[in-house]
């Protein structure tokens, strides 16, 4: 089995859960999230999403949380950790338009 660490990145996520960077886990991969940070962009406080999509649903990670102007959220991190199966993605979504962007950082096991 080969270990990778990488990160994964969106920009400019709006109104509609956007998949980070469109990473879906492989059917021979498993990806373990060691960090997702989300950041503030814009001129205004925002309230952000994050979900883990198992390929059919949508199940919160964080729901609504505010992030200040020029702050950022860190969701997944320190103890936390999210083990994503084949199919599985993390998605995010902001309360206003190009107002986020997302930094994912994974350990993929295949």
């Amino acid at each position: 089995m080969a270990n990778a660490f990488k990160n994964k990145t969106q920009r400019q996520i709006g109104t509609s859960l956007t998949a980070i960077e469109s990473y879906t886990v492989a059917g021979s991969t498993e990806t373990t999230v060691i960090g997702l940070t989300i950041a503030n962009t814009s001129a205004a406080q925002i309230e952000v999403d994050a979900t883990l999509n198992d390929g059919s649903n949508d199940f919160y990670i964080v729901k609504a949380a505010p992030v200040p102007v020029g702050s950022s959220l860190v969701v997944i991190g320190g103890d936390q950790k999210v083990v994503l199966m084949p199919g599985d993605s993390i998605k995010v979504k902001s309360s206003a338009g190009t107002s986020a962007d997302a930094i994912m950082s994974i350990l993929e096991i295949t």
